[in-house]
Formats: structure tokens, C-alpha cells, sequence
């Protein structure tokens, strides 16, 4: 039988069924009874609440100036708020393209 050494949501999303399940027979917690029946998803989470682990994994951006970036989106939106009191529909076209494309910039550095 495993110890109840630490898992981690990422690694035991990567354990085959048959795996969680040996994990499982481990435990003794409300959270895991009946786990011959559950499939994996529900092993993952059941067994996940009765060891007590983090299900939600924090993302951070690398590669780009996050900071950077962020200041510069609070220009554009300032920018943004201006162009829609003057109704300068140009200018609002252009600058809201530039926060899309940096927003898009954020999420794909997101791992």
C-alpha cells in the first residue's frame, strides 16, 4: 500500500484509475467511501478533499513584464473612459484594439 505521502491535484490527475483507486483504499475518510464506484474525475476531487489538497492551481505569467503591462492597460482604460465621454469613436476603436491585444499578450504568458 502507498503512504500517505503528499500528492499534489497535478499529479494525481496524471494516475491512471486503477492508481487512484489504490490511493483511495488508503484513506479513511468520509469523502472516499465507495470509491470502487466513482470514475476518475470524482476520485480526483474525493480524494483530493479528504487529504486536504488545493484543487484550484494559481497561474503566473512568464516571459513578459507583468507590472509593465498592467500600468500600461490602466493608461489605455483612462484613455478608453476619455474617448467615450467625447464620443471620438476613432480614437475609441484604437485604443480599446490596443487593451485587447495586451489583455491577449497577459493570457498566453499565463502557465
Amino acid at each position: 500500500m502507498e503512504s500517505m505521502a503528499e500528492h499534489t491535484y497535478e499529479e494525481l490527475k496524471h494516475k491512471t484509475v486503477a492508481q487512484l483507486r489504490e490511493i483511495a483504499a488508503g484513506i479513511e475518510h468520509d469523502a472516499v467511501q465507495g470509491y470502487t464506484q466513482l470514475n476518475k474525475e470524482h476520485l480526483i476531487v474525493a480524494i483530493c478533499k479528504a487529504l486536504h489538497i488545493d484543487t484550484f492551481t494559481h497561474h503566473h505569467a512568464e516571459g513578459v513584464n507583468t507590472s509593465e503591462i498592467k500600468a500600461k492597460l490602466k493608461e489605455l482604460k483612462k484613455q478608453r473612459d476619455e474617448a467615450l465621454v467625447a464620443h471620438d469613436h476613432k480614437r475609441l476603436k484604437v485604443v480599446r484594439r490596443e487593451i485587447h491585444s495586451l489583455k491577449v499578450k497577459l493570457h498566453r504568458a499565463a502557465v
